[in-house]
């Protein structure tokens, strides 16, 4: 199996971030992963993913990412966060570019696994 050399269109999703599906498919329901950019100065809505561990691999910029009751950390490229499943999760670009990160998550990520939980309304 493999995926066309151009990946599909970015979009906007409601999380406060622009999604490109590198890899999503039912026929590979163990995996999936896509490219997340966040613009400057935004924090992701808090959230958390049901029976899902997801994975940040930043690719480039500077984030703070903030995980369950745990301090915030700062990343930047190379970094890699891992948020175990149902745990709250959220990302905050510090920098003055574009975050952007692979969010690879097994099984694979599928909308009804998202759940928002942030207090601010959507």
């Amino acid at each position: 199996m493999t995926r066309p050399e151009r990946p599909p269109a970015e979009y906007w999703f409601e999380e406060r971030c622009h999604i490109i599906e590198w890899w999503n498919t039912p026929a590979d329901a163990a995996v999936s992963v896509a490219r997340a950019r966040v613009e400057p100065g935004v924090t992701t809505r808090l959230h958390r993913l049901r029976g899902v561990v997801e994975r940040y691999v930043i690719l480039e910029g500077r984030g703070r990412a903030e995980v369950g009751a745990g301090m915030p950390q700062e990343v930047g490229p190379g970094a890699v966060v891992v948020v175990p499943p149902d745990t709250a999760q959220r990302i905050t670009n510090i920098g003055d570019s574009d975050l952007l990160f692979l969010a690879v998550c097994t099984p694979r990520f599928t909308r009804d696994a998202y759940e928002d939980i942030d207090p601010e309304p959507m």
